[in-house]
């Protein structure tokens, strides 16, 4: 009896201290958490690929997304700044949502350059060297909404935008010419930055923003020598600021009664018509500043939403007790809460102070030393 259990014993022993035939685990990365999810077949399925070898180089599944060389991906935002690119990357993840391609060198856009990009969103091709688009460059951008093309050698408005664009920024080009029809099917459009083009207003030809409902439009530092009249009636805000403007005419801003917000700084203007302002029963702000007045406009007290003047830096060299507030009490419907007067050679004290009786605070009256 005791001689077998000394055998039963010996044989554990042996079999205790002799080798695994198991192979031991070899962690492959992220995709073996997912092991727990497979069924029986397709364990074994893995473990006999395990012992025979063929998982000693991974094979990643046919729909992880490659990010291009040299770029960052992350949270579908391709950023490929600052590379020194030639040429829009390929292999660009098709779930991109913002795809950053500022800063670089690239010269063109080809039509297959953005194929498959149907979920883009933002694209930013800033301060690149782009001078050719092809027509269908942007065909496949279904749901591009935003478009980032300042700093760049464009001489004309790309063709065939998508029609779901809403803010278009495309100042600082060599823009010189939009032709009729350039913004055609963009209904959806809000915003357009094209400053810093060399266009004149004959470089607007009729009907070239036909269509367009936009609510903010900037053509400052461009060549203008009058306010534009073929504009969007639906603008909120216009900027015309740092151009060659002369004189606002009667009817120059006739179309436009929903401006908030008209900036006309840094012009030549010398006149504002009697009555002009008339036509922007809703302006709340008015930017006259850096321009060559003698005296404040006309029409300021009729303006009963009117609430931010600016008059700086001027030739304005009196103002009268009516120049800014009605008559009536009650006539307006917002106090003035900023009207700058500075850089003017005008003495404030021979200002009435019944000339800002419709100003919330008296800080919101700037007038400053006049310097030569």
């Amino acid at each position: 009896m005791l001689s077998h259990c000394s055998l039963l014993l010996l044989v554990c022993v042996v079999r205790l201290l002799s080798p695994s035939s198991a192979l031991p685990f070899e962690q492959r990365g992220f995709w073996d958490f997912a092991m727990d999810s497979m069924d029986t077949g397709g364990f074994m399925t893995m473990m006999r690929d395990e012992e025979e070898g063929s998982a000693v180089e991974e094979i990643l599944p046919p729909d992880i997304p490659i990010c291009p060389f040299g770029c960052h991906c992350q949270l579908r935002v391709v950023q490929c700044s600052d590379l020194g690119l030639t040429e829009v990357p390929k292999n660009i993840p098709r779930d991109t949502k913002f795809l950053d391609l500022q800063n670089n060198r690239i010269t063109e856009l080809k039509e297959d350059d953005f194929k498959g990009l149907t979920n883009l969103y933002g694209l930013s091709l800033r301060n690149n060297l782009i001078s050719k688009v092809h027509p269908r460059t942007f065909v496949p951008l279904k749901h591009m909404q935003k478009l980032y093309f300042s700093k760049n050698l464009l001489t004309t408005i790309p063709k065939n935008l998508p029609a779901s664009l809403v803010e278009l920024r495309i100042h600082e080009n060599r823009i010189k010419k939009v032709a009729a029809g350039a913004f055609s099917g963009l209904g959806t459009m809000n915003c357009i930055e094209m400053g810093a083009n060399p266009i004149h207003n004959s470089g607007f030809e009729p009907g070239a923003f036909k269509g367009l409902k936009l609510n903010y439009l900037r053509i400052s530092e461009a060549k203008l020598t009058g306010v534009p009249k073929d504009l969007p009636d639906s603008l909120h805000e216009l900027h015309l600021d740092h151009n060659e403007i002369q004189a606002v005419e009667l009817e120059d801003l006739s179309r436009y009664k929903n401006l908030y917000r008209l900036g006309l700084s840094f012009n030549h203007i010398r006149n504002i018509e009697n009555g002009s302002l008339s036509y922007l029963p809703r302006l709340r702000e008015l930017h006259l500043d850096n321009n060559r007045l003698s005296r404040v406009p006309k029409g300021l007290p009729d303006m009963k939403y009117l609430q931010v003047v600016y008059l700086h830096s001027n030739h304005i060299n009196q103002v009268g007790v009516d120049d800014f507030c009605p008559r009536g009490f009650g006539m307006k419907r917002a106090f003035y809460n900023g009207i700058s007067l500075f850089a003017n050679p005008v003495n404030y004290w021979e200002v009435q102070p019944a000339t800002f009786r419709c100003v919330s605070d008296r800080l919101a009256i700037q007038f400053g030393n006049y310097k030569k």
